[in-house]
């Protein structure tokens, strides 16, 4: 088997995730967070779609993580998501964690909002 190391360019990818923490070109974020061409920073989760909002005409798809098992999003959350225009797919945060990095590596346009694990 041939192994290919993949790179990232510009945006970066999420190195490792845990109880209460992500790891982002390895440093360690705790709580929530979302990532996107600005790189990494917290995210106050539901109640802070100003990120997600203002993401929707540069990415493809936001992928919102619900935690460490994949829950359905509030109704206003949805709903508010979805006037805005925001293109996102909903997992758990480990799945979008992992579903980011893949698109990301194919240099797609995409972003994660994930709720700590």
């Amino acid at each position: 088997m041939q192994l290919h190391e993949i790179t990232f360019e510009g945006q970066p990818p999420v190195d490792g995730y845990g109880p209460g923490f992500f790891r982002v070109l390895g440093e360690v974020h705790t709580g929530n967070l979302f990532i996107s061409k600005a790189g990494a920073q917290a995210w106050d989760g539901y109640g802070d779609l100003a990120p997600l909002i203002a993401a929707c005409a540069d990415y493809d798809v936001v992928f919102v993580g619900t935690g460490a098992e994949i829950a359905p999003l509030p109704k206003a959350v949805r709903a508010a998501l979805e006037e805005a225009g925001v293109p996102f797919e909903v997992m758990g945060s480990p799945s979008a964690c992992r579903t980011y990095n893949i698109l990301l590596s194919e240099n797609r346009r995409v972003a994660l909002a994930a709720l700590e694990v």
